[in-house]
């Protein structure tokens, strides 16, 4: 087995804290097939700006969403395929 760096698997363990979060989860799904405004996030949430640009801000920190400004309009999708892979394969292990 690979003998890993104590930082390397600190960094790993505060990267799968943020997948602990329901609400975290559910927008990183809403974002597998485009990105979306923060208000078409909270329209298929249901949930209020205020909640998701938290959830949004701690995502970006992350490195697990990325941003892009289109006039007063922030758009977000998946930061890149790893956490499409991460997420798609949490999904099928937990439908076996």
């Amino acid at each position: 087995m690979k003998k890993f760096n104590e930082n390397t698997l600190y960094d790993v363990a505060e990267l799968f804290k943020n997948f602990a979060d329901s609400t975290r989860i559910r927008i990183l799904y809403t974002l597998f097939n485009k990105e979306l405004s923060v208000s078409e996030i909270c329209e298929l949430l249901n949930m209020n700006q205020s909640a998701i640009s938290h959830q949004l801000r701690i995502l970006k920190n992350s490195k697990l969403v990325k941003n892009r400004r289109e006039g007063k309009t922030v758009y977000y999708s998946l930061d890149d395929d790893h956490v499409y892979n991460i997420i798609s394969q949490g999904i099928e292990h937990v439908e076996e």
